[in-house]
């Protein structure tokens, strides 16, 4: 299969996690990243607190200028020097916004990202939680 099945019962889950958190910003919009000064943010970002996530710190999550309550969509990177893969959410960007993003994110050649937009079809293996 070719296509990503983005399942409606996946993004309710990815709201359960968001709206049981607080946002923590750690980089607001115009911030250099802590390891690379030629880095800009160009939304907040942070991390959801009481959250898992393989730095230890939390999901993390890009907040743009839409103030709203669901996750718009998810960031999907992969990083050689790291060795990992990470995921992180978007709430509430604007179509410029993610633009930025996804240039923020993919700059250099060690790390490349994939943006997956929010869905809300059922696919057909899925059976809804009872």
């Amino acid at each position: 299969m070719n296509q990503l099945e983005n399942n409606a019962f996946f993004w309710q889950k990815i709201d359960s996690i968001f709206l049981a958190s607080a946002i923590v910003i750690t980089q607001p919009a115009g911030s250099n990243h802590p390891d690379y000064q030629n880095l800009i943010y160009p939304v907040d970002y942070g991390y959801l607190n009481e959250t898992l996530s393989q730095d230890s710190l939390g999901i993390s999550v890009y907040k743009g200028s839409i103030s709203t309550h669901i996750i718009d969509a998810m960031l999907v990177s992969a990083d050689i020097l790291k060795k990992d893969i990470e995921v992180k959410l978007l709430l509430g960007c604007n179509a410029e916004e993610v633009d930025k993003i996804l240039r923020f994110v993919n700059q250099t050649e060690f790390q490349k990202t994939i943006l997956v937009r929010r869905g809300n079809t059922i696919p057909t293996w899925s059976n809804p939680d009872l």
